[in-house]
């Protein structure tokens, strides 16, 4: 592998962040991406994007056709990594752009492309996801939303559940049964459900943050056109891999992971543990060092997977050790930070004295929950080794 960066991609990555710095609102900075009901921020946000995209740093790597640049991929990781080096907000559209996008752009019809890619782009319109249920969390293919052919229209009944950001969004995609009959894995099948269609009832979940990111969903007789089936009918498990390895690989930002640990070695060097500089104290810097190890490997192995989509290499199971690897990493980045600053590191972010505004004990939560999204630890060591490593079930 080579690991440095051309003039050219130093270059751009100047003029980046000259553009970044110039341009990002400023209020907004330090605000989470995903928890919010606030209708002004939700529009900020959306103006956000669409500058972005204006400017030439949204999706550079999808097709020309499609609303991107068919740019070199390592464009769009700078990018991504100058956004996150900015503490600048992130992208309201994000499950549009890597997962439906990319989906449609793989799987869609010319008509899906047409009508649904130029609006991820511009955040216009956002999208959900509807996957897990009550009754099936890790074991997906379980699943019970029921959608009957009537016609040219499917009516679909049933329930989603955790599903992020479907009290402001306009579409989700969704996996539904179409053939009960069917094994489980084989009477599934992807569509496109526009959220304002009648039927839908959308309940926000308290979150233990204290946060209503996730969500309930509800289908009563909701009719979706049968022009909105991605794929095949009752070959949807097909789609919806394809969908999950994008989603598995936007868990397992790099990026974010190394912002994280930075911002915890800057909380050891400012506090204080028996007179002097938590980050002196030799128990510290053993779990310093040990999580600087594994960053740096995560940050390596990023860079592989890199390597292997410049040369046009099949992905394997890169996308479920992103995921088990990032996500576990940042909880027990949170969790050295909590211990650090000791009783006052669960301090709510309401109080005057909590360390760094509080977003530790948030950042501690939050990653749980991300241990388990996408794909639990477990489902991911699953797919290692079995579908990577060759061994047996």
């Amino acid at each position: 592998m080579d690991l440095s960066f051309t003039p050219a991609q130093q270059a751009f990555r100047r003029q980046v962040r000259t553009w970044i710095r110039a341009n990002m609102p400023r209020k907004e900075k330090d605000a989470p991406a995903m928890e919010f009901g606030d209708p002004q921020r939700i529009q900020a946000l959306k103006d956000w994007q669409r500058r972005l995209y204006t400017a030439g740093y949204v999706a550079m790597g999808w097709p020309k056709e499609y609303g991107g640049q068919a740019a070199d991929v390592v464009q769009q990781t700078i990018v991504n990594e100058e956004i996150l080096l900015a503490r600048a907000p992130g992208l309201i559209g994000l499950m549009g752009i890597q997962m439906v996008g990319p989906t449609l752009i793989q799987l869609g019809s010319d008509d899906q492309k047409r009508r649904h890619l130029p609006k991820i782009l511009t955040a216009e319109e956002i999208w959900c996801q509807g996957y897990s249920e009550p009754g099936a969390g890790s074991d997906l293919a379980s699943l019970k939303t029921r959608a009957e052919l009537v016609g040219d229209e499917f009516i679909v009944n049933g329930q989603k559940v955790w599903t992020s950001n479907a009290q402001f969004a306009d579409w989700m995609f969704c996996l539904v049964r179409t053939d009960p009959a069917a094994p489980k894995h084989r009477g599934i099948s992807y569509l496109l459900i526009d959220m304002q269609s009648p039927g839908i009832t959308v309940r926000p979940l308290i979150q233990m943050t204290g946060d209503a990111g996730f969500n309930e969903v509800f289908f009563e007789d909701v009719r979706v056109p049968r022009h909105n089936l991605v794929g095949e009918l009752n070959q949807g498990w097909l789609v919806a891999n394809a969908t999950l390895a994008h989603e598995r690989n936007m868990l397992g930002a790099t990026t974010t992971t190394q912002q994280m640990f930075n911002g915890l070695l800057r909380l050891a060097q400012g506090r204080q543990r028996y007179g002097r500089p938590a980050s002196a104290d030799a128990v510290v810097r053993q779990r310093l060092a040990d999580l600087m190890i594994r960053v740096e490997a995560m940050k390596y192995h990023a860079f592989r997977q890199l390597t292997d989509r410049i040369k046009q290499r099949p992905p394997g199971i890169g996308a479920s050790v992103n995921k088990l690897v990032s996500t576990e990493l940042n909880h027990d980045i949170a969790a050295t930070a909590l211990d650090i600053m000791g009783s006052y590191g669960w301090l709510d972010r309401t109080s005057a004295h909590a360390v760094d505004r509080g977003t530790w004990p948030i950042e501690f939560m939050f990653s749980l929950g991300l241990v388990i999204g996408g794909g639990t630890s477990q489902i991911q060591k699953n797919i290692i080794s079995e579908r990577g490593l060759g061994m047996p079930r």
